[in-house]
């Protein structure tokens, strides 16, 4: 008789992340992040015109910057309140984007629709990669790009989320977010169907009143430690906090009160095979 781990309920593991990104206000968090979506689409070098899809797009930055860039831009999230908080955006800077609930790992989209494909830092926490990065593939044109900000593994939020794990374990048998930060990867998940990777090591710095500020900040808005929090007694709770303001004290470079820690990310573009097949010339049949 043999034994084995058994393999991880994704479906399960999804609907809790949906609940975790639903809660508190992710919105808030990543108005202070803006400047990594406009650094990618400038990366990318999105031209006018060209369709580009935005996946797990959150509160929108990738798509408002693409749409700020006259590009035709649709968005997608599979969290509702995310979407809205995108549609609000969109509609108070007047621009035009599509959105769709939908899954990362499920786009409904045909092979070979867009010309470019955005993400910051959202679809890096999808529970199956394999198929993510295999969705993002497929709805590439040949010849696109795949324009990705990922966290590092080594760097501010890679740290923060290995702490949290420290005291809440993460799902067990689902590989952890910040690998997509990591060209090895990256190469992994991509391999022969890309023609080209590129990949730049850049930093955002976060910046708040103090250590403090930013602790209760993310404990506030940013669900996944909103939730790490909720799911610790009282005791627990002060330990986390204890490491991670220790955490933020070992970052920051403000040499005063405040809090200047560099978020460390890789700007990444992948260009799609020019051999995969044909691309769509009609997206306007599927809007």
């Amino acid at each position: 008789m043999t034994t084995g781990t058994a393999a991880p309920d994704l479906a399960a593991i999804k609907e809790r992340q949906q609940k975790t990104w639903a809660s508190g206000d992710y919105g808030t968090i990543a108005t202070t992040l803006v400047l990594i979506a406009e650094q990618l689409c400038e990366t990318v070098d999105l031209h006018a015109g060209e369709r580009v899809l935005d996946v797990a797009a959150g509160s929108g930055n990738a798509a408002l910057a693409a749409a700020r860039r006259s590009c035709d831009v649709w968005a997608t999230d599979y969290v509702p309140q995310l979407l809205e908080r995108a549609r609000e955006r969109a509609a108070a800077e007047r621009l035009t984007i599509t959105f769709r609930e939908a899954d990362a790992e499920a786009l409904p989209f045909p092979d070979g629709s867009f010309d470019a494909i955005l993400s910051t830092l959202g679809v890096m926490f999808a529970p199956n990669q394999e198929r993510v990065a295999g969705e993002l593939l497929r709805v590439c044109r040949p010849g696109g790009k795949i324009g990705l900000a990922n966290w590092t593994p080594e760097g501010f939020v890679g740290e923060m989320f290995r702490v949290i794990g420290r005291h809440v374990p993460p799902p067990a048998g689902v590989k952890p977010p910040p690998l997509w930060g990591t060209e090895p990867r990256l190469r992994e998940l991509f391999g022969d169907a890309v023609s080209s990777l590129q990949v730049v090591r850049r930093h955002h710095p976060f910046r708040y009143r103090s250590p403090q500020h930013w602790l209760e900040a993310f404990r506030t808005f940013y669900g996944p430690m909103l939730k790490a929090f909720e799911g610790l007694d009282p005791s627990g709770q002060e330990r986390l906090a204890s490491d991670l303001l220790e955490l933020a004290q070992r970052f920051n470079q403000s040499g005063d009160e405040t809090l200047v820690a560099p978020g460390e990310y890789l700007d990444v573009v992948a260009i799609k095979n020019r051999a995969a097949g044909p691309d769509r010339d009609h997206p306007e049949d599927w809007r």
